[in-house]
């Protein structure tokens, strides 16, 4: 069986073809430099060259090789979960904005018909005193179940219309005394 020797580690032609698998398969741009840098690595190329390469601290580079020898496995190279920002939106902000929704926002005094994200916007932090995001408004009506459709006019209909179109029965009656007198 061959091997590729990394630092005291040695690298079997299985492990590398793993990793080389990997590189081919994540879409995540962290994972793919960590393992092109364990590949790389196992090629027989510096930390600092891959460093350079990557343009990351040869630390980083150190760490993410650790972190596969101690386990020999491609998994070790994905990122952990992260727990992220702590939400703003509440269920209080959910409430406001429902019973914003409720009435017309001419009755809350904007000169509109219909809800706009931005007039929605303008509610919210008037009752939450926080500003929030076109795209978070969004996506909690969405989650809420609302359709957001764009306004469509309604012209008039126009009384003469009859007359105008060919196929009217005044347009048919016009026709046939028209033939007869021919």
């Amino acid at each position: 069986m061959r091997r590729f020797r990394m630092d005291g580690f040695l690298l079997s032609a299985a492990r590398r073809r793993e990793l080389e698998r990997q590189l081919w398969r994540t879409r995540d741009v962290r994972v793919y430099q960590r393992t092109l840098a364990v590949v790389e690595r196992s090629r027989g190329r510096t930390v600092a060259e891959i460093a350079r390469m990557l343009r990351l601290s040869r630390q980083s580079v150190y760490r993410w090789i650790d972190a596969y020898c101690e386990s020999s496995e491609p998994y070790a190279l994905l990122d952990d979960e992260r727990s992220g920002r702590p939400r703003r939106w509440t269920e209080e902000c959910s409430a406001w904005l429902e019973s914003a929704i409720k009435h017309s926002p001419h009755e809350l005094g904007y000169p509109a018909v219909n809800w706009t994200v931005p007039i929605l916007q303008d509610v919210l932090t008037r009752c939450t005193s926080e500003k929030f995001c076109t795209r978070t408004i969004r996506r909690e009506l969405q989650l809420g179940g609302y359709v957001w459709k764009r306004p469509r006019y309604v012209l008039v209909p126009d009384p003469e219309r009859e007359k105008k179109t060919s196929n009217s029965q005044a347009n048919s009656a016009f026709a046939a005394s028209l033939c007869i007198a021919c």
